[in-house]
């Protein structure tokens, strides 16, 4: 079938205005928030509404041409990069909160629904939405779906797959399936809503979520924690953990993304010299908290803190909290660019893996902040460079895999909430067997034998069982500007 034909049909559904064919017009889809993974689509389309995406899904596959979901293109393992001639379905004006359930706890929205809309949407109700990425503000439900993205409040209340009761798939072959419900207790049969989340596109699109809503909580205690070395920082994480004690967050910053923050718009105040930073919350009901955030604050004075603040308003908690919610936009203030890595170790393993992380970025001549979910060991090492330079990409590239294989050595895991996209592929080889990479690839191709969904993405090639069906036909290689690849069976 012609390129035309599919471009009319899309035109059909969603409105010519919102088929996006000029190379100008393209350019935001041809990377997400990993600006070294860059790649053209055919097109872009955006639908308004879960109806319309349905239908230009199964425009894609009656021609047999892969397409990309794409939320807010905050994420930052290239899993809505393009390849090379997918179609990308921009979901952004797919925003309708379809219902709310205050007694049941649950609302059903459209994936293009931003994450920090629906909190603000249900907080009359004294309910809100708990995965809390730093990007909240930007990012889209659908998109924390395909990641399982996590959060500064994650340590307490879990990463997305905690608060999905169910999900509409448009599935790789058109069909539209429901999975879960919208029960708080696990479905009977196979757990396929689980299976889906953190699937990053790769085994459809997600039109309709279902997700939990929890109360508000009664009361909220923050502390903020300066070290002098970040040893220190690590020895009262571990601490606070080993006491019993489970803060709804528990993040840390280290010197040189201190001198990020305090350089950017939210500037808290921080000693020039601090080696590491330690920002903790609990929350819950009001009765105990000034007892645990105390217990808290003695932890922290026995592991050698210098200073603890807590906030004199919940206006300055808000200024802490937008203090490290922008640290990765702050890293312009060090470098031209910079490149984040997303590795999970042991909390036990803090220092030494911070050590090794920055022994790896001296060898490579980068500077490296750490600002990161310490709670549960989610590190963020974030490599400063120049883009101007050639080579520089590459470069940080090579560091921030090995700082991954680190992560592994330590016991831990190659991705917390970021995902692996194109940009981690690869990576996968040093987490997994053989034999593991092919049960994934078998639970893949049983929804999507013929690769039309995100492409190319998670699993290593070329041990992808449809690599040789996709060998007639590469992108890169045969298709020219605005050419449609038949993938028809």
């Amino acid at each position: 079938m012609s390129t035309q034909a599919l471009l009319a049909e899309l035109a059909a559904i969603a409105g010519e205005r919102y088929v996006l064919r000029e190379r100008s017009e393209r350019l935001t889809y041809e990377s997400d928030g990993n600006p070294l993974l860059v790649g053209a689509p055919l097109c872009t389309v955006l639908p308004a509404g879960r109806e319309q995406a349905i239908a230009a899904v199964q425009a894609c596959v009656r021609h047999g041409v892969a397409f990309i979901p794409r939320g807010a293109g905050t994420g930052l393992s290239g899993g809505a990069t393009p390849t090379g001639g997918e179609v990308v379905i921009g979901m952004a004006r797919c925003r309708r909160i379809l219902a709310v359930d205050p007694v049941g706890c649950r609302a059903v929205v459209e994936p293009g629904v931003v994450n920090a809309d629906l909190s603000r949407h249900v907080a009359p109700l004294g309910l809100y939405y708990a995965p809390d990425p730093s990007s909240q503000f930007a990012c889209t439900i659908g998109g924390n779906v395909a990641e399982n993205s996590g959060g500064a409040h994650c340590l307490k209340y879990g990463v997305t797959t905690n608060h999905v009761l169910g999900l509409e798939v448009v599935l790789a072959d058109g069909r539209v399936v429901e999975l879960g419900g919208a029960v708080w207790d696990a479905s009977p049969g196979y757990d396929l809503t689980g299976l889906l989340v953190g699937s990053e596109g790769t085994m459809g699109l997600v039109s309709r979520a279902t997700v939990r809503l929890l109360p508000q909580p009664q009361g909220i205690r923050t502390v903020l924690a300066l070290f002098d070395d970040v040893a220190g920082a690590s020895a009262a994480v571990s601490s606070v953990i080993a006491a019993g004690l489970l803060p709804a967050a528990l993040e840390m910053m280290d010197r040189w993304a201190i001198r990020a923050v305090e350089r950017g718009t939210y500037r808290v105040g921080f000693p020039e010299d601090l080696a590491a930073s330690l920002l903790i919350e609990v929350d819950g009901p009001a009765a105990g908290l000034d007892e645990e955030a105390e217990a808290i604050l003695t932890i922290c004075r026995q592991s050698g803190v210098r200073e603890v603040r807590t906030p004199s308003s919940p206006a300055e908690r808000t200024l802490w909290w937008n203090n490290r919610k922008t640290a990765f936009g702050a890293m312009g203030k060090l470098a031209p660019s910079y490149y984040v890595q997303d590795g999970v170790i042991p909390r036990s393993r803090l220092t030494s893996v911070l050590a090794e992380v920055g022994r790896i970025a001296d060898e490579f001549g980068l500077l490296v902040a750490n600002v990161f979910h310490a709670g549960d060991g989610n590190l963020h090492p974030l490599l400063a460079y120049d883009d101007r330079h050639p080579g520089e990409a590459e470069r940080v590239m090579a560091a921030g895999s090995e700082m991954l294989r680190a992560c592994v050595a330590a016991g831990g895991t190659i991705s917390g909430e970021h995902g692996i996209g194109l940009e981690k592929r690869d990576d996968m080889r040093a987490l997994f067997s053989d034999a593991d990479l092919a049960m994934m690839q078998a639970a893949h191709d049983a929804l999507d034998p013929r690769d039309l969904a995100t492409p190319g993405k998670v699993l290593p090639l070329p041990g992808r069982c449809v690599e040789v069906r996709r060998a007639a036909w590469d992108p890169r290689a045969t298709l020219g500007e605005g050419a449609v690849a038949d993938r028809s069976p």
